[in-house]
């Protein structure tokens, strides 16, 4: 297990001075000032490998998803070390009152499953990445549905968009989020306060897939890479190995997880 050393209440007053708020948006800032005490303070919060965020440029985050505050911490993160991450998030937030304005105003960037306006959300990432954004992405697109926990096997599109841009992937991963709000639950456990780690790790090599057609064996090779990354960073923190086959939603119930 690596050791990621809790952010002292000093540091956390630090950064709480220092983060940057000019490319925010008015209602994606104040909700940042609205949760930052919540994840910074409410949690022993601790976290590594901030220099793997490019200081400039467009850069793809690679994130496991383990519960619905997950962004609350990727922000806290992200801002932290200088960079204002926009995300992928399914359209339907859209419609909820506050939320709406939040998302729209913050430059994050809808997703349109199963629509007409499907590829919008591909065209929006690569825009978003052309002037230099952070693009924030699940590549499982929900909560995991492994039962321990694990990242369960991704969508491709997080390759696709790397592989378009050229834009660097930086694999991240958090463990503790699902004790603050287990998912499915509405009330985050305040206290005692839960441990929160988050760990990024240097560029995926994708060199294998670049410059190469973009069919569906070479995006999902790609997207397996990013997987095996963002999944080594979890074990790391976890300090346990992780399944030798990650688990498959779409399999059938008695082959979702098989050894390889």
């Amino acid at each position: 297990m690596t050791t990621v050393p809790r952010l002292s209440t000093w540091r956390k007053l630090v950064l709480t001075v220092r983060r940057r708020w000019s490319t925010s948006g008015f209602w994606f800032g104040l909700a940042i000032t609205v949760l930052w005490p919540f994840a910074v303070f409410g949690t022993r919060l601790g976290w590594r490998g901030g220099e793997h965020l490019p200081r400039t440029g467009g850069a793809l985050l690679a994130l496991n998803h383990v519960s619905s505050c997950d962004p609350v911490f990727d922000v806290a993160f992200c801002v932290s070390h200088g960079r204002m991450p926009r995300f992928l998030a399914k359209a339907e937030l859209w419609d909820v009152p506050v939320v709406r304005s939040v998302l729209g105003k913050g430059g994050h960037i809808p997703v349109r499953r199963a629509s007409t306006r499907a590829g919008d959300a591909y065209r929006d990432a690569v825009a978003a990445l052309e002037r230099g954004e952070v693009v924030a992405f699940y590549p499982e697109a929900t909560h995991t549905a492994d039962p321990d926990g694990w990242p369960m096997r991704a969508k491709n599109g997080v390759a696709r968009i790397a592989l378009v841009t050229g834009a660097p992937v930086i694999p991240v991963a958090h463990w503790g989020t699902q004790d603050v709000l287990p998912p499915g639950s509405g009330r985050p456990r305040l206290w005692p306060r839960r441990e929160v780690t988050v760990v990024a790790g240097p560029p995926v090599d994708l060199s294998a897939w670049r410059g190469g057609p973009r069919t569906r064996t070479a995006l999902d090779g790609a997207t397996a890479a990013i997987m095996a990354d963002v999944t080594a960073l979890v074990a790391q923190i976890r300090g346990e190995a992780p399944p030798a086959r990650p688990h498959d939603p779409d399999a059938p119930a008695g082959e979702r997880r098989r050894p390889v």
